[in-house]
């Protein structure tokens, strides 16, 4: 499906308009949208807008790192749309110009169609007229920023419960929690990073349209998303501390454990022997055929593992 959104010379806005019939000296400036488009409409890429055909190969062979590409007046932008569900993401790709805007994408993007209600709403204001195709871009790109925002504060509430819960569960679940974690922030971070440098690209350049006067906009997408960078190294940081935390408290537990078997071996080695020594055939064996010997082996086994045991208490092997 193709849309289009037009604002005239007298500010007044028209939507609907065909590709055929649009004339651009009629309209101050236009956006057109590629919203999930066949074939036959994705062709008109190059047919009808004449684009370079390394940015129209760029549109069709998804996905592609975040970029900006200049094209003598026009600028190719790649962007990446996030899915909150499974943080993969989709591209959008946009044809920025003097009077025209060109949004591309291969299937219907909730980010896309709420940045064109809010550009339809507010068509009208004088500014978003006179900043031209520049604040369509801008809104598309904001939108799409803030829609990483969640997807990392449902991580962020997710570490602290882990963190404040770590002493019920299992150390593997906490561990296989916590290597989930990291592993949906490396998915952020793959998404997020290169976005980062693409703003910074735009708001560093000096050949976006009307870039100086648009500059603060960019520059607030820009900081969106170092803070968002500086969040997942935070977080990626506490998941490591608690990894490091988790497998210590496992070697301690499993020490723990070794030395208790480790005590109890020790205690039964003794016993082990006298058990030994008088379980063996021989016929002349002294105190075999004693009245008491049993009940006196008996008590200096006990009396043995008694001593072993509160010498171990006393020296804190049981602590």
């Amino acid at each position: 499906m193709i849309r289009t959104l037009a604002i005239t010379h007298t500010h007044e806005v028209l939507t609907g308009i065909s590709l055929e019939e649009a004339r651009m000296e009629d309209y101050a400036w236009m956006w057109v949208d590629f919203n999930g488009p066949t074939e036959e409409e994705s062709a008109l890429l190059h047919t009808y807008f004449h684009f370079h055909p390394l940015a129209v190969e760029d549109c069709m062979h998804v996905l592609q790192r975040p970029k900006l590409d200049m094209y003598e007046d026009l600028q190719f932008f790649v962007l990446h749309a996030l899915d909150p569900d499974t943080l993969g993401v989709d591209e959008v790709d946009l044809f920025l110009g003097h009077d025209l805007l060109v949004s591309f994408h291969l299937k219907e993007l909730p980010v896309v169609d709420d940045a064109w209600e809010q550009i339809l709403q507010h068509a009208h204001d004088r500014k978003i007229w006179a900043r031209g195709p520049v604040s369509c871009a801008y809104t598309i790109m904001d939108h799409l920023v803030d829609r990483y925002f969640p997807s990392l504060y449902k991580i962020e509430d997710e570490l602290a419960d882990l963190e404040n819960r770590g002493g019920k569960e299992s150390v593997e679940e906490l561990m296989n929690q916590v290597f989930d974690l990291r592993g949906r922030l490396l998915k952020l971070r793959r998404t997020i990073v290169p976005m980062r440098d693409l703003l910074y690209r735009v708001v560093n350049s000096q050949h976006v349209q009307n870039n100086s006067e648009h500059k603060v906009y960019f520059a607030d997408i820009y900081d969106h998303l170092l803070k968002l960078t500086d969040m997942i190294e935070a977080d990626r940081e506490m998941t490591a501390d608690l990894r490091d935390s988790y497998i210590s408290l496992n070697s301690n537990r499993a020490n723990a454990i070794m030395k208790t078997l480790t005590v109890i071996t020790v205690i039964f080695m003794p016993l082990t022997l006298i058990a030994g020594i008088y379980g063996m055939n021989f016929v002349n064996m002294p105190e075999l055929n004693w009245k008491y010997g049993y009940p006196a082996v008996m008590l200096l086994m006990f009396l043995l593992g008694a001593g072993m045991v509160l010498w171990f208490t006393k020296r804190g092997w049981f602590k």
